[in-house]
């Protein structure tokens, strides 16, 4: 403990805009700062979420990034860094590819209670993901408790063996934030403003460019739309490793001059208001926030069905496997637009809030609940 406090130090990658540092951050704003100190240990450079972080009374630390070849280096600097903090009464290991060396090393010098939290449902592919794989495989069994933020990502993680003992702690929101209203109208107009999108067909995907989000399936469903519809445009919002390819497919697929790559957004409820239908074709995901924002928004969302169940709602999500090709996610798309848009004209009227709060994903409720478990398991020593 530190003054009193309950330290619970959140193991994660960095602090950048990304869906996991950006749930995170929710609880930080939400969580009792009375009686819990919510730490970060990283391993990237400084991100866009820090110095808000540092002013809620969080305090950063960081460690070597993971590379196998520097397997030693970082297994003492983590052993260094427990060693010289006492103080944490839980590790929260969001970053579970190498959860399995560290978290051993954390519980060796007395931290009582260690929790894996499973955010994805699967790896990148090549070498980097066979060893994610084999690092998590003994993971289960080297924590006090297994939690994850979806089934499907419980299942990926810890194997399916392991299913029935993982628990469940889906991530959660500011519901409000998103809701249709009059502010966050005049924020999409203003974003169909400044991208000459007022009179469009706004074609909407907030995410990291990334191996799991499927970009280059988007911008060929794009191009099936594109040819049914002439005033059709596609606003794509974030940032990441797969952008300038990304770019060079749209060229390639003479559909430039309607894609918009609008770059790392801090309000994606105004590009949710600003679209028509939000289509998300990822290949894998944990719990993808995006999918439950724009519901708060009233917007629909066509989603592959590989992405966890949990995030269907409401009547404004439809999932498709991607099996079913481009041409039928095109036609599928504009079918539910239609029929959404039918069914309530009004944006104003879509209001799924309730709904989503039922289901859990209300963020007061929720760090309500989360801070009573961390109480227990400190409590109990990990032991539920």
């Amino acid at each position: 403990m530190k003054d009193g406090k309950i330290v619970v130090l959140q193991v994660i990658g960095g602090l950048s805009m990304g869906g996991a540092e950006s749930r995170m951050m929710d609880i930080a704003r939400e969580i009792d700062r009375e009686r819990f100190s919510f730490d970060f240990l990283l391993d990237e450079p400084p991100g866009y979420y820090e110095p808000e972080a540092v002013s809620l009374g969080s305090s950063i630390y960081r460690v070597p990034r993971f590379y196998f070849f520097n397997w030693h280096q970082y297994t003492s600097a983590m052993d260094r860094f427990f060693k010289e903090h006492k103080e944490i009464d839980i590790v929260q290991a969001s970053l579970t590819s190498t959860a399995s060396i560290y978290l051993p090393v954390a519980k060796k010098n007395g931290v009582p209670v260690t929790m894996a939290y499973a955010r994805s449902a699967g790896v990148d592919p090549g070498p980097k993901g066979w060893l994610t794989k084999r690092l998590r495989s003994t993971l289960f069994e080297k924590c006090d408790i297994a939690a994850a933020v979806s089934v499907e990502a419980g299942k990926a993680v810890y194997g399916t063996e392991h299913a029935d003992k993982v628990m469940i702690i889906p991530d959660a929101f500011f519901l409000d934030k998103f809701k249709p209203s009059a502010d966050n109208a005049a924020k999409g107009l203003e974003i169909r403003e400044r991208y000459s999108l007022k009179d469009r067909f706004v074609i909407v995907h907030v995410g990291r460019f990334h191996y799991a989000k499927n970009h280059e399936f988007l911008l060929k469903v794009f191009k099936e739309i594109a040819a049914k519809r002439e005033d059709a445009a596609l606003l794509l919002a974030g940032d990441g490793d797969t952008l300038s390819m990304m770019k060079a497919l749209a060229a390639k697929e003479g559909i430039s001059d309607k894609v918009i790559f609008a770059g790392q957004q801090s309000d994606p409820a105004a590009f949710y208001s600003a679209g028509d239908i939000m289509i998300f074709p990822s290949r894998y995901e944990g719990l993808p926030g995006t999918v439950i924002e724009a519901q708060s928004s009233g917007l629909p969302v066509l989603m592959s069905d590989t992405i966890t169940p949990e995030v269907e709602v409401t009547e404004f999500v439809r999932s498709l496997p991607l099996a079913s090709g481009v041409e039928a996610w095109a036609s599928e798309a504009l079918r539910f637009y239609d029929k959404i848009n039918a069914s309530y004209p009004d944006r104003g009227g879509r209001d799924n809030i309730s709904a989503l709060a039922d289901a859990g994903f209300e963020i007061k409720a929720s760090v309500r609940k989360l801070e009573k478990l961390y109480e227990e398991l400190l409590e109990k020593g990990g032991d539920l």
